[in-house]
């Protein structure tokens, strides 16, 4: 069963030694442990404002502008023509550009026809003892439009793998769970009205001194598992981006597109 922040159980009990005339030990009943402590570190309010909004997160990829499709980011405390909050939303924003801005700069270097918008935290997500399990978790209304490639993920700050992929659409209305450790491991979902508020949320618990493992969730319904070799230890950047074409195929839309989110959620168990 999927981990929970609930109580945990801690069975015990050995079988009493005895000699002749002492009475069976009665079977030892499981006790409840004491919970981990738990503390939120990306709370629901920071898209409420622009301070909130900039105390938690920046702007575009943390490596730049460029990734692995035809949209360039376009965002800073200035500039919030594809990044922007209306009423407590975030708002990534996709538009088609009509002059040559040359190529991406990340492989697969495809030519940039969007300008787009991308944020990514502050914090870096890393599993360790203190910190052995985390949750993270938004609403989202995500297009899925052909061209159109809308993504909420986990990627290695210091080395890649480590990847987890919670909400990705490539193009039609079924998101892509991924986790990839050196090797795919794909949960994919159709998804009714993509452009419809739906919950996305992943429970990532360290389960040995190297691995962890992932539990997908689409409207609080739980749909995989995936292991994750070696993400215990590695510093995680959280990203919210509009990237376009690329996987989710071409040519994109001719107008504006909207990648849409809302609370959005990170909390840890502590054990101090």
């Amino acid at each position: 069963m999927p981990l929970d922040r609930r109580t945990f159980l801690l069975s015990s009990g050995a079988a009493l030694a005895g000699g002749a005339g002492l009475a069976a030990a009665r079977p030892a009943v499981a006790q409840p442990a004491a919970p981990l402590a738990w503390e939120t570190v990306i709370g629901t309010g920071t898209f409420a404002d622009y301070g909130a909004l900039e105390s938690a997160w920046n702007y575009r990829y943390p490596w730049g502008s460029d990734h692995n499709g035809t949209a360039r980011m376009y965002a800073d405390a200035t500039d919030h023509n594809h990044v922007y909050l209306e009423s407590g939303v975030l708002v990534l924003k996709a538009s088609r550009i009509g002059w040559n801005e040359g190529n991406s700069s990340k492989d697969p270097y495809l030519p940039i026809r969007y300008h787009s918008g991308a944020i990514h935290s502050k914090m870096r997500l890393t599993v360790t003892d203190q910190y052995p399990q985390w949750e993270v978790k938004g609403e989202f209304q995500a297009p899925s439009a052909g061209g159109t490639w809308p993504a909420f993920w986990l990627t290695g700050a210091n080395s890649w793998p480590p990847e987890s992929d919670i909400l990705e659409y490539k193009g039609d209305a079924r998101n892509w769970f991924n986790t990839y450790d050196g090797g795919w491991e794909n949960t994919i979902v159709p998804v009714s009205n993509p452009g419809a508020w739906h919950g996305y949320r992943a429970w990532i618990a360290k389960v040995n001194a190297t691995d962890v493992d992932i539990h997908y969730y689409l409207d609080g319904t739980w749909v995989g598992q995936h292991r994750g070799s070696n993400f215990a230890g590695a510093p995680m950047h959280l990203i919210l981006n509009l990237q376009m074409e690329g996987s989710s195929g071409s040519s994109g839309p001719s107008g504006d597109t909207y990648y849409r989110a809302r609370n959005v959620y990170v909390g840890r168990a502590n054990n101090g």
